[in-house]
């Protein structure tokens, strides 16, 4: 744990605790219809990676990167998996909280708080957020017992399967078809950072340089936490912004700094996600018959929009900003393979210096120009 004052900053175990008690209940299913998703997914994983590798050509014939486990998972395992990579990938910056709260206006109160109503806090998201979530890659996986990671130090993939059974039935699509489309997007993710070995440091690194760079007021930091419990709890009036306009958690803690540095995040994290999709669907009609149904349903699902509780919650976790990333980085991968090919795209890969910028993934032309024709000069 890390202290502040004598009290701990984030109960960790119970941010577990929380919110695998407060998670909502996955679908009703028989125990042994869920061994049998279980077991498909884990060979749509496997499947997906060969179509993945073979569409999008970013790993050599004859050459095998560092392998990275595959874990289905329920939804209080999504939970354990992220608290795990959250406490790791966060401790500079608790780090650095607890050498500002001494100095701190707010410090004494934060004391008193402690980390156990930060810890409820933290989980009541984290339960908000577990069944919600298909699969991930998890770039920074620290190993554990129950949770191991590639022996390299990489990452691991999840896939959640209550959360991939209840959105299957929610669209009424072809449940095997919809389970290989999420594992497609799942390993694409995998493929790029397996595929390109220097991205999981240079990603590691700007979020380090964005803590670095964080100003933080501990009691800000505590006061976006309880804003977003409460409002998940309905203890703020729907619709209710406070005087910052709603912004998210990781907008309040800007400085210039900062902002520059999640420009290029944001960059990197449009291309990431846009590729998926773009991927996902580049495969799909090759093996995924019912794919067209999946795509229009399931945008069709995301443009209704959810409650105004769930779009609260959405802006300030930055939610919405995710959604973004996906529209915006599918339109620049699209544009770019579209105009110099797969291979040409992939020189998106060479360097972190061949990475698009913000404003590039808006204008795919200008990347083009700028990483082709600078080159072919």
């Amino acid at each position: 744990m890390t202290s502040i004052g004598g009290a701990e900053m984030v109960d960790w175990n119970l941010a577990v605790a929380t919110a695998t008690r407060l998670v909502r209940p996955g679908p009703d299913i028989s125990r042994e219809e869920a061994r049998e998703v279980v077991a498909e997914l884990r060979r749509h994983a496997k499947s997906a990676e060969e179509h993945v590798r073979s569409f999008t050509r970013m790993i050599p014939e004859g050459s095998e990167p560092h392998d990275t486990p595959v874990l289905v998972v329920d939804r209080a395992g999504w939970i354990r998996a992220n608290v795990a990579g959250f406490r790791e990938l966060l401790r500079p910056l608790l780090e650095k909280m607890q050498d500002r709260r001494g100095n701190s206006p707010g410090g004494a109160v934060l004391g008193a708080v402690g980390g156990k109503v930060t810890g409820v806090e933290l989980g009541m998201l984290l339960s908000f957020l577990a069944s919600r979530v298909l699969g991930q890659y998890e770039t920074f996986a620290p190993a554990g017992r129950d949770l191991p990671g590639s022996a390299d130090g990489g990452g691991r993939l999840l896939l959640v399967a209550p959360n991939i059974v209840h959105v299957e039935r929610e669209l009424d699509v072809d449940p095997h078809d919809f389970r290989l489309w999420v594992a497609l997007h799942e390993e694409t993710h995998r493929t790029q950072f397996t595929g390109v070995p220097w991205l999981r440091d240079h990603l590691q690194g700007e979020i380090q340089s964005f803590l670095d760079e964080t100003d933080v007021d501990p009691m800000t930091v505590l006061e976006r936490l309880r804003e977003a419990a409460q409002s998940l709890a309905g203890g703020r009036p729907e619709g209710e912004d406070g005087e910052d306009g709603g912004r998210s958690l990781v907008e309040i803690v800007q400085t210039p700094a900062q902002r520059e540095i999640l420009g290029r995040l944001t960059a990197v994290m449009s291309l990431l996600e846009g590729h998926a999709d773009y991927v996902m669907d580049g495969v799909g009609p090759e093996v995924v018959s019912s794919v067209a149904e999946i795509r229009e349903k399931f945008q069709q699902r995301r443009a209704r929009g959810a409650s105004r509780l769930d779009q609260a919650l959405r802006k300030l976790l930055g939610l919405d900003a995710k959604l973004r990333q996906y529209r915006d980085g599918e339109r620049f991968v699209r544009a770019v393979v579209d105009e110099v090919g797969m291979d040409g795209f992939n020189r998106v890969w060479t360097s972190p210096n061949t990475l698009p910028t913000k404003a590039e993934i808006a204008a795919p032309a200008d990347w083009i120009a700028r990483v082709h024709r600078k080159a072919e000069s």
